[in-house]
């Protein structure tokens, strides 16, 4: 029988992984800036400094990427309350510098699109400020869980966003808007693969234990989601618009991070982590 770990065990015996996986993300990530994807000159002052208000025809952009760019700024734009959620978890050593590291490329991704969505007029400012604000207001809370709980869903949760990125470049809207998301996406990329690594430490040091995370969090998984200003869900909306569908996250989310991980292969579980993969067994190919 495999001992159980406390968290704070966890985080201590990590330690050298975490680090070790930080320096490997950090030499990796390109030194992008956001004020590069940018069409400053488009720009102009709105009725407050002199200038004209937004209207609907100033936009160039379809219906869908306006919703996918719009339900990207209000994801990115809520850090704070995914910031606390994350950081409670991990304010040690390097487990809080990549927390940092984390937040500092998220809001870097909403400073982006926001200013993009400014400078264009493809939106209207003045409904997304107030999306904005609801969605600030009303925060994001998670459900008590232990660390390898929270390892998991963060790297199905960056897996599940770069999919939603790569999609939006794949609109072919236009070439600012293509490369915008395909910078996101590669970003989205590299951080689940920390989140994924650190899952594949945890597996090796406690198996049992993290399979059980594993399995626990693929049965609740869900994306991060907004209210639109219309009071549609961006889940429903995202899957009209072939951007994310739920019902595409077994193939693309959970089997591919399944196979990374080795969980069908691994010969090193006892009872309990035997008992999570038969839970898992609908995911293996």
């Amino acid at each position: 029988m495999q001992t159980l770990l406390t968290d704070r065990e966890l985080l201590e015996s990590l330690a050298f992984d975490v680090e070790a996986v930080l320096r490997r993300h950090i030499d990796a990530a390109d030194g992008w800036q956001p004020h590069d994807y940018v069409p400053w000159d488009d720009g102009h002052n709105f009725a407050f400094l002199g200038g004209i208000d937004w209207e609907p025809e100033q936009s160039e952009l379809s219906d869908v990427a306006k919703l996918a760019l719009t339900i990207s700024v209000l994801i990115a734009d809520n850090l704070p309350a995914y910031h606390r959620e994350l950081g409670k978890y991990l304010r040690t050593g390097a487990w809080w510098r990549w927390v940092g590291r984390w937040t500092a490329e998220e809001n870097r991704h909403e400073i982006m699109i926001r200013n993009y969505l400014m400078t264009t007029r493809s939106v209207d400012p003045v409904e997304l400020e107030r999306m904005r604000m609801a969605h600030m207001t009303t925060g994001f809370r998670r459900p008590g869980m232990h660390l390898l709980d929270v390892l998991a869903t963060c790297a199905f949760e960056e897996t599940a966003a770069a999919i939603r990125h790569r999609n939006t470049a794949a609109l072919g809207e236009n070439p600012m808007v293509t490369a915008i998301a395909e910078r996101i996406a590669r970003d989205d990329e590299m951080q689940a693969v920390v989140f994924a690594d650190l899952v594949a430490a945890g597996l090796d040091l406690a198996p049992d234990q993290a399979l059980r995370a594993i399995a626990d969090r693929v049965a609740d998984f869900a994306v991060p989601s907004v209210t639109l200003a219309d009071g549609r869900n961006s889940d429903d909306v995202l899957a009209e618009a072939g951007i994310y569908n739920r019902a595409d996250e077994d193939a693309l989310v959970f089997k591919p991070l399944l196979r990374r991980w080795n969980v069908f292969t691994r010969t090193d579980l006892g009872e309990v982590g035997e008992k999570a993969r038969a839970e898992l067994a609908h995911l293996r190919d």
